[in-house]
């Protein structure tokens, strides 16, 4: 099948017009799936406490969550190979959707097991909107690639910080139908992420991989299959991939072990909903709202000096929340601000720095295989980090990650100097 032969009325387009169109499509899109997988981070880490009786466990529902995005990652850059990102994207979002069905089941039933198996669903969602900052780039030159990816990641910033906020009223709106306050977050996330999907399906014509692959004169029946060991032996041959990938899976790890801790580390003291929403409102605000900036620094100062700022950026963060106490709102609130905007500079970099250096009749199986790792790193980082907090503390675990950050911060410093 050729893929030069799209049938979608708009494929005439000129390519600037078709990128603006797919950028704001991807974007509106991403409003809605923050708003998802926003609301039910925390409210996931409590509720599954609140259902074992154990703090051990908070993190395990991001951990099957990460694992879910690690799992959905090469599904859906192969469904992207097959069919385009539309496919894709539509899929993951489908997959979580269903998801939130059954974390509200398992909420009401007090099931663990299930509550579990949901979040491994909802983290296609996540899987999903990670895709989508590809598809940014599907039409993008090498000269706006960087903002082009920062603009998709912004887009979430109006979900992911309206979702921590909706803990408190979503919790009223469960109990006022005799369910239990933490399943309100997820009867919200079904709404956006099926508003996600919508969007989508409406307006992400024509397909930007399919368009792109026309313009190349590809096809799809000869593109590779996407498989972790290719993405991994085309990355390890390249030095400017490599460190892409490992910004964006170091950031990862980092940020998703605080993060996902904060909330338990606020509660042991009795530190209320609306408050706790607040500091993750801080947090996500930090990952989202400056990519644009940050996507700018990448293209205006290079890739690597905005790696190294970010890793700079994650030990601050680890030093400043790793100190606060579990009342102190205001410290926890900077060194998260802190870890956000840290997460921002590693991701969008070092995802620049992989479209960069990929060829593009590989991009999908090293996109894949990039996304994979992140998740599945940082579903690691979520499981130990509840490790941590049950046999040591938040201060131990904000310390653990700083090794790593290091070891990052010297390799792109170098490879700046080189």
């Amino acid at each position: 099948m050729q893929v030069g032969s799209v049938s979608d009325s708009n494929a005439g387009q000129p390519t600037v017009t078709l990128q603006t169109r797919t950028i704001r499509t991807l974007a509106a899109a991403a409003v809605f799936a923050g708003i998802g997988t926003a609301s039910t981070t925390p409210a996931g880490s409590l509720l599954i406490a609140e259902i074992t009786g154990t703090e051990t466990l908070a993190g395990l529902t991001q951990t099957c969550g990460l694992i879910g995005a690690a799992v959905a990652a090469l599904v859906l850059v192969r469904l992207t190979a097959r069919g385009g990102r539309r496919l894709a994207l539509r899929t993951g979002y489908a997959v979580g959707l269903a998801g939130t069905a059954l974390a509200v089941w398992a909420g009401v039933h007090r099931s663990a097991a299930g509550l579990l198996f949901a979040a491994f669903l909802v983290g296609w969602t996540v899987a999903a909107s990670l895709q989508a900052r590809f598809a940014a780039v599907d039409l993008a030159d090498a000269a706006t690639r960087a903002r082009s990816l920062s603009f998709v990641v912004w887009g979430s910033t109006v979900g992911a910080v309206l979702g921590p906020n909706l803990l408190q009223p979503s919790g009223k709106f469960a109990r006022a139908l005799h369910m239990p306050a933490l399943t309100g977050p997820y009867l919200i996330a079904a709404l956006s992420i099926a508003l996600a999907g919508l969007t989508l399906t409406l307006f992400l014509r024509p397909d930007p991989y399919l368009h792109a692959a026309a313009l190349n004169g590809t096809s799809l029946s000869l593109q590779p299959r996407p498989r972790l060991r290719d993405g991994l032996r085309l990355v390890s041959g390249n030095a400017d991939a490599t460190l892409g990938l490992a910004a964006v899976v170091i950031g990862h790890v980092a940020m998703v072990s605080i993060m996902v801790m904060t909330p338990v580390h606020m509660k042991h003291v009795d530190v209320s909903l609306t408050v706790i929403g607040l500091v993750i409102s801080v947090h996500v605000a930090g990952m989202y709202a400056f990519s644009p900036i940050v996507g700018s620094l990448a293209d205006r100062l290079g890739r690597r000096r905005v790696i190294a700022a970010g890793a700079a950026t994650l030990i601050t963060a680890a030093v400043v929340a790793g100190s606060a106490p579990g009342d102190s709102s205001l410290q926890l609130g900077l060194g998260l601000l802190l870890l956000g905007l840290g997460w921002s500079m590693t991701l969008v970099g070092g995802s620049t720095l992989l479209a960069d250096s990929t060829d593009p009749a590989h991009k999908t199986t090293v996109q894949g295989s990039s996304d994979l790792m992140m998740s599945a790193a940082g579903a690691v980082g979520g499981a130990l980090a509840g490790v941590v907090i049950a046999e040591f503390n938040y201060a131990v675990l904000c310390a653990s990650v700083v090794p790593l950050l290091i070891l990052l911060l010297l390799r792109s410093v170098r490879r700046t100097a080189a």
